[in-house]
């Protein structure tokens, strides 16, 4: 068994609970002193012993945007600070009766939203990227795909409006997803907006990620996901189409290679395009989560603008400023996009893309961190509520984390985990953990 195992290679070997767990906590006093995944541990509790379940004894951890009963949830704002939990979220509930451990609370943005920049102006600092720390982690889940690239847990849970768990899949080489709106419940979580919040779990491989989902929603994910990519008809997406960049090159050229793997293994590939372009997607996203995070928060910004930090302010302040007829039109336009996509899913089983159109830059560098957060192909999915993963598919020339986007029709989360284990265990990028 590798020296960090996976969830599978866990329950297969048996692995006890105490010994994954203090594998995780050794890691964490190893490495996160520099790399500041981790705002709250609880390690005491987690040595109280695992429960019976399809997780027992898997080490985990949770965004702090999330409740823990006895945890702090500060969400890493000032206006939180001195906030205690005075009972579990219903993920972190369902968790426990699956018998996962729970490790503690991850780093994230304020509120767990933003406009995309780091001005390290927060109560803790932003979480650093295992592959090269001078990077981005992706937001606004930042400290979760970190903890689990190191394996300082075996899986996270984040949560995601327009990328906040793939995103940082992308940007540290794991695997984030998010599943059709309502199969994973969302009470007990600090909201980011009414309409898109939904949680999604990142874990190392496709694999693991089935199975933290199965445990929780009583899915056959991971058995169906043995199922291969063979007939899976699968629309590729390779222009996002005007007012965004080109993709960088080594991510255009990532992609290719792995469409060369799943001809291989009998997937019937064709070109489509998006109904609109991911630019207007992310306009109408815009205008949708900053009028409705502002109308959450309304009254801290009224009352304490100043112990914001700059980023939650400014999309605050951007909120406050949408029209109802902009928001309206948003809203309408999101639902034509969801039907326009319905409509392609009669003829696709996967549409297939970039996620991220840069690798993951420099942190606290802007314009790059905006355009990694914003110029994306992230967004389709969050507006049509579409189950969607991103995959680690190789590494670039310098050594960062190269990933592609899949998204399927509401309810056919099995499709996406055909093709992301049928890849995965066609490639050797699982093999490769940040030293």
């Amino acid at each position: 068994m590798a020296e960090i195992p996976t969830i599978s290679e866990a329950l297969q070997h048996g692995t006890s609970g105490s010994e994954l767990l203090e594998g995780c906590l050794a890691r964490i006093a190893a490495r996160d002193g520099k790399l500041h995944a981790f705002v709250h541990l609880d390690a005491a509790r987690a040595r109280q012993g695992a429960a019976a379940g399809a997780l027992a004894g898997i080490p985990w951890a949770i965004k702090d945007t999330f409740d823990v009963e006895g945890l702090p949830c500060t969400a890493n704002s000032r206006l939180r600070e001195g906030r205690v939990a005075t009972c579990d979220a219903a993920i972190v509930t369902a968790l426990r009766r699956a018998g996962a451990t729970l490790l503690g609370k991850l780093s994230t943005w304020e509120y767990g939203t933003g406009t995309g920049a780091e001005h390290f102006d927060l109560p803790a600092p932003p979480a650093r990227n295992p592959w090269d720390m001078t990077r981005f982690t992706g937001g606004s889940s930042t400290g979760a795909g970190v903890a689990v690239a190191t394996g300082m847990a075996l899986f996270a849970i984040g949560s995601d409006t327009t990328g906040s768990v793939r995103l940082p899949a992308a940007a540290t080489g794991t695997c984030g997803v998010v599943i059709t709106g309502g199969r994973l419940p969302l009470d007990g979580a600090l909201p980011n907006t009414f309409s898109m919040d939904r949680p999604g779990p990142i874990a190392w491989t496709a694999e693991d990620a089935a199975i933290v989902l199965d445990a929780v929603c009583g899915t056959r994910l991971r058995a169906q996901g043995t199922d291969g990519a063979a007939g899976l008809r699968v629309g590729v997406v390779r222009d996002a189409g005007p007012g965004f960049a080109v993709p960088d090159a080594d991510l255009a050229a990532g992609f290719e290679a792995g469409l060369a793997v799943l001809l291989r293994l009998g997937a019937r590939i064709s070109d489509v395009q998006l109904p609109w372009p991911a630019s207007t997607c992310l306009d109408a996203a815009r205008l949708i989560g900053a009028a409705e995070s502002a109308a959450i928060h309304e009254k801290e910004l009224r009352e304490s603008p100043g112990r914001m930090g700059a980023a939650l302010r400014d999309k605050l302040l951007a909120g406050c400023g949408v029209r109802a007829v902009d928001y309206l039109a948003a809203q309408r336009f999101r639902r034509a996009f969801s039907e326009a996509m319905e409509a392609l899913f009669a003829e696709h089983d996967v549409v297939l893309s970039l996620g991220a159109l840069h690798l993951p830059p420099r942190l606290g560098v802007e314009p790059e961190s905006t355009a990694y957060t914003g110029e994306t192909m992230l967004t389709p999915a969050s507006l049509a509520g579409l189950p969607a993963l991103v995959q680690c598919n190789g590494f670039a020339a310098g050594g960062l984390p190269l990933h592609w986007h899949a998204m399927a029709r509401r309810g056919d989360e099995a499709s996406l985990f055909r093709l992301a284990m049928a890849y995965e265990r066609a490639t050797p990028w699982r093999e490769r953990r940040p030293s």
